[in-house]
């Protein structure tokens, strides 16, 4: 299975921020979104990535200046990313092989959907459920 078939069905608008805002203004979205993270774009291209942990290391860093700063100067970059026709096993051994919760889904190099690991665990657990039920009922029929 692909990212591509995770995504595909999903509201595309992904919420994001630029490089510009400020941390202030990133961490609100992402409260107010019930959020972990979000692709900082800059001309339409993804830049890099803002995540609570950015704003943890921020704050830990810059104290309460840190909500002043500019996103661009705190995020994850440069953004470690997948195609569409990555397999969701791939993401998943990528994700945690770089220890990183969130993943962009670039095609020709514009963002087309974000994913979580949530996302990718949920469609791992729904698989095993379908799984486990086909070979109940194919043990009841038999």
């Amino acid at each position: 299975m692909t990212i591509a078939r995770i995504v595909a069905g999903r509201d595309q608008q992904i919420v994001h921020c630029s490089q510009q805002e400020t941390v202030r203004e990133a961490a609100q979205r992402l409260a107010e979104r019930r959020i972990g993270a979000l692709p900082v774009l800059d001309r339409g291209k993804v830049a890099g990535i803002f995540s609570e942990r950015d704003l943890l290391y921020c704050v830990a860093k810059h104290g309460d200046g840190a909500l002043g700063l500019a996103v661009g100067d705190v995020m994850t970059a440069p953004a470690i990313s997948v195609e569409p026709a990555t397999s969701v096993n791939e993401a998943l051994e990528l994700m945690t092989r770089r220890r990183i919760r969130h993943l962009p889904v670039l095609e020709g190099g514009e963002l087309v959907a974000f994913v979580s690991i949530g996302d990718l665990v949920k469609y791992r657990i729904d698989l095993v459920e379908h799984e486990a039920e086909a070979m109940r009922e194919y043990i009841r029929s038999a």
